[in-house]
């Protein structure tokens, strides 16, 4: 016989959510009622299992003299105590629910605090976490108070009756597995610890308990009716809408709406007997009508984005002015919508989204996504044990968040399967709330939800669902449809996010969808810079997965942000610019362009010559309007001319400073004349080398040497690219995972064979054969030069030999310079990098930049800083045209030695600067987790010709 005993940590593993806990209610985020702040500098104790130590150090009294300090909120494992460990969606751990090993990191937080002279002594007080990963035990002045699970949910404590005026104890127990864990496995740093808001409330009697505002609109008659029930009597007033009604009385009043857009608030109060609390009302309402996603009576487009919280040094400890950042940086690239992935945020972070204006898809902290390599076998969503935990959840979200009008959709949590816990939720929050639609990916037959929504559906499946062709059940079909995740925003890319809004405004029914996702969760690394999975020694983990942003972990706009910015504009300006006109298009869905100013320049080769202002009416959401633009007065005979039209805030906005770029767009005049090079020079034969015009080649194998005083090295055709994250593809893709490909197929070691060196009456001529070893494929490459006498025309003539099935990942020539070559100047796209299928955001205009300053800091060093649309570029004394247009791209190291980085401080500049010159790039894609690139943006291997243009430039 044998057993298993019963131990004092029992609780860890047990399904339930906790015990002692106070119902969940509204937070809201001030009163005048008082509160205390229990953040700040504790003492901790990590030990190596749930049992290794007794809870001796929970007494009054106990000497923690030699633990350590630490931040609260904070992750311990943040502040030099342990390690992080990053998983996509494996456990870390093995999978026996609810159990979890043995070793499990656990770390005893102390703190000691007086209160106030002046604490009220009258009612009780509160204690509340905001957040703890990923199972607590609380005790107060050496007593047990509770333990409790779900890590980013509020949890209260009735606490008044154990309060002493000085010398207070908070000893919290903190396990990093529990049972909970099976719940949070979330695509994200598991990272233990007390890493939100501790505070101490006090509750006087009479005081405000749970409350909840309901304001409507009426879009047809501009009216909004306003009920605040509450557990407690009490009054609201709204002052500026001359309200003073009783709790549970409804008054309607004609009212501003509450959008995204318009994020119009009204400032009320709800007074109780024994307190005041601040409420900001915003009145909307929310339906599911015509098989739409409505607001205030009209469909709304999503142009969203999947937020984890995240900061390089604190981890998920994110303060408010960084939570603020991340809203001011939304608003300034046209985003208008948050989903919560995969939780619900810091609640300060709720009201910056009331505050300034995004639509909310809150999201339940719940995710079993590693139970989908047992084929969900034992998902606690369909095990009835595990259901009062689901609904925990469900209702600490629910009740926390409820009165934010930024909330339009209240989902269920993330790849968890289905079962009948997911139902249970979504019947409780109809019950509960009635005034907002349920959402869940997962539910495919939209069994329990009002969204039908997809993760990566390429773009061929999003344009038969747009049409109705997608079959699935006949609720599903009713219904309409988002992409909760798309456009994978990992390393260089996402690419082909142009082609998905095309779909998003051609077709009612898809309204809109969530880039995956907002920043890089790089970590801080004195060795890396930023670390990623893997560098802290894990023996389970899914590498720089976690770097997949719109933000670089400083939260620096990637490339890729730029772009949506550009991509979700909400004005469309477009037209002919030949004859002048200018056809403008509000496609915000409740403002007009009132706010905006327009103004235009005209460009003559890419230097602005003429500039104005450009009357526009303030057109209403859905409307157009052609505009005349103003003869040009400047002579630009010869010249590649173009107006650059831009819509700019008009006066400062609460989240962007007077004239912030909204919108642009360039409408071509005239193209840039062509400049034939007379073929005027014979090359000479001398007993080392050839020369011609200004050029010196050598003569066994005519590689270029020289060009005037520049020496120039390494000439040749060049196909390779360190492959991107997008690039090298998701496992479940094999046949599209390019990078793996090109690397099999040997790409990056093609080795050039000479085939001839032909002098010409007027023309020098290579002939060779780019090939990979061990292969019959290859590419029959011939270099044609000629020259005037001051400049050097080189024509590249490509023809594929062989079985070419895959795609090549670039098509051009590679030369070194020499490293003292630092300022760049150009006449293209600028002023970042851009691809095929990344360069919406291109604006063709005269930069200039150093070397370094071209290089995109990828978290994972990749190919990146490619300008497109180049007509010509000057480094190091060297000028290139092209005919056609090509891509740029310099660096202080080689396409290999940037694929064979790990980090970037792997890279070291060398003592010469690389540039390739490209007549072509393979696209870019999302394939890191998603779609590859679209066939329109392949570079297949068929026959080619390219022409540079080289001369010296002279001071």
């Amino acid at each position: 016989m044998s057993f298993r005993a019963t131990t004092a940590i029992d609780y860890v593993e047990d399904v339930s959510p906790g015990s002692g806990v106070l119902a969940p209610r509204a937070r809201y985020a001030s009163s005048d009622a008082r509160t205390l702040s229990l953040n700040g500098s504790w003492r901790l104790r990590v030990s190596p299992t749930a049992d290794a130590e007794d809870d001796s150090f929970a007494a009054e009294g106990y000497d923690a003299g030699d633990w350590a300090e630490v931040s609260v909120p904070g992750h311990w494992v943040l502040q030099g105590h342990g390690a992080p460990i990053y998983t996509n969606h494996l456990y870390p751990f093995p999978v026996d629910p609810p159990r979890v090993p043995t070793e499990n990191p656990t770390g005893d937080h102390l703190h000691t605090f007086d209160l106030p002279s002046d604490w009220p002594s009258d009612g009780g007080t509160v204690l509340r976490f905001d957040g703890v990963e990923s199972c607590a035990r609380v005790w107060l002045n050496g007593t047990d108070i509770s333990e409790f699970k779900g890590s980013r949910l509020p949890h209260e404590f009735a606490v008044g009756h154990l309060l002493q005026p000085s010398g207070n104890v908070l000893a919290v127990r903190v396990h990093q597995w529990s049972a909970g864990s099976y719940l949070e496995d979330q695509d994200q740093w598991w990272l233990p610890g007390i890493f939100r808001d501790v505070t101490l409330l006090h509750r006087p009697a009479g005081g405000v308990l749970d409350f909840f505002v309901h304001a409507s609109y009426d879009h047809v008659e501009g009216l909004g009716t306003l009920r605040v029930d509450s557990d407690v009597d009490g009054r609201v007033t709204v002052p500026a809408l001359d309200i003073d009604v009783a709790t549970g009385e409804s008054v309607t009043v004609p009212v501003e709406a509450w959008s995204a857009e318009i994020p119009r608030l009204y400032d009320g109060v709800l007074a109780t007997e024994g307190e005041r609390v601040p409420l900001r009302i915003g009145f909307r309402t929310v339906v599911l009508e015509d098989g739409l996603i409505k607001v205030n009576g009209h469909a709304i487009l999503f142009k969203g984005v999947n937020r984890h919280e995240w900061h390089p040094e604190r981890g998920r400890a994110l303060d408010l002015e960084t939570m603020r950042e991340d809203v001011l940086l939304m608003k300034r690239h046209n985003i208008n919508a948050v989903r919560t992935s995969h939780y619900p945020p810091h609640p300060a972070f709720l009201d910056l989204c009331d505050e300034y204006g995004l639509w909310v898809i809150d999201e339940c902290d719940l995710e079993t996504h590693g139970f989908v390599e047992q084929d969900w076998r034992d998902n606690p969503v369909d095990d009835d044990r595990w259901t009062p935990a689901l609904l925990d959840r469900a209702a600490r979200m629910v009740e926390r968040d409820k009165n934010h009008p930024s909330i339009v959709i209240w989902s269920l949590g993330n790849e968890a399967g289905t079962g009948r816990g997911l139902t249970a939720m979504a019947e409780w929050i109809r019950g509960r709330d009635a005034s907002r639609l349920i959402h869940y990916e997962g539910d495919i037959d939209c069994r329990d939800t009002d969204v039908y929504s997809r993760m990566y559906a390429d773009h061929a499946e999003v344009e038969r669902i747009g049409r109705g062709q997608d079959g699935g059940t006949h609720r599903r079909r009713g219904l309409p449809f988002i992409l909760c995740e798309y456009g994978h925003a990992m390393g260089n890319g996402p690419g082909g996010i142009a082609d998905y809004q095309h779909l998003f405004e051609s077709y009612d029914r898809i309204q809109g969808g969530f880039i995956w996702e907002w920043i890089d969760h790089g970590i801080q690394d004195e060795r890396y810079g930023f670390a990623y999975g893997g560098d802290f020694g894990e023996e389970l983990h899914d590498g720089n997965f976690v770097c997949d942003g719109l933000l670089f972990p400083d939260r620096t706009p990637s490339p890729g942000l730029v772009e949506y910015k550009k991509v979700i504009e909400p004005v469309r300006i477009d037209g002919d610019g030949s004859d002048g006109t200018v056809r403008v298009t509000n496609a915000y869905d409740f403002a007009d362009l009132s706010a905006l100013a327009f103004e235009w320049s005209y460009d003559v080769d890419g230097e602005t010559v003429e500039t104005g202002a450009l009357s526009v009416p303030p057109l209403l959401p859905g409307e157009s309007a052609d505009v005349k633009l103003p003869p040009p007065t400047a002579d630009a005979r010869g010249g590649e001319t173009r107006w650059t039209v831009r819509a700019l805030l008009a006066a400062q906005a609460a989240w962007g400073p007077q004239g912030h770029v909204v919108a642009w767009a360039q409408l071509p005049v005239s193209p840039s004349p062509s400049t034939p090079v007379a073929q005027g020079d014979a090359p000479v034969l001398g007993e080392r080398q050839i020369t011609l015009g200004p050029a010196a080649f050598d003569a066994r194998t005519g590689a270029l040497r020289t060009i005037g005083g520049l020496d120039v090295t390494g000439l040749r055709l060049d196909v390779w690219r360190a492959p991107t994250d997008n690039d090298s593809g998701a496992a479940w893709q094999p046949d599209l995972r390019y990078g793996l490909l090109w690397r099999e197929l040997g790409l990056h070691r093609m080795q050039h064979r000479l085939d001839a060196v032909e002098l010409g009456e007027d023309a020098l001529t290579v002939r060779t054969r780019v090939a990979p070893a061990a292969r019959e494929a290859g590419l029959r490459t011939v270099y044609r030069w000629t020259s005037d006498g001051t400049r050097l025309r080189l024509t590249v003539s490509v023809a594929p030999e062989g079985d070419w099935t895959l795609p090549l990942p670039r098509l051009g020539i590679r030369l070194g310079l020499a490293g003292s070559a630092d300022q760049v100047k150009w006449f293209g796209g600028g002023p970042g990098e851009g691809y095929p299928d990344t360069k919406a955001a291109s604006m063709v205009g005269r930069w200039s930049s150093t070397v370094d300053a071209l290089q995109t800091p990828y978290v994972r060093p990749q190919e990146n800083g490619a300008r497109p649309d180049v007509r010509w570029a000057e480094i190091g004394g060297l000028r290139i045209e092209g005919e056609p247009e090509f891509w740029f791209t310099a660096r202080r190291w080689t396409s290999e030695q940037l694929d064979a980085a790990e980090h970037l401080t792997d890279l070291s500049a060398g003592d010469t600067v690389w540039v390739n010159l490209d007549h072509g790039q393979q696209g870019i894609g999302s394939q890191s987790c998603g779609p590859g690139a679209l066939p329109q943006y392949q570079l297949r291997a068929v026959p080619a010709e390219f022409t540079f243009v080289f001369s010296e430039i002279h001071d």
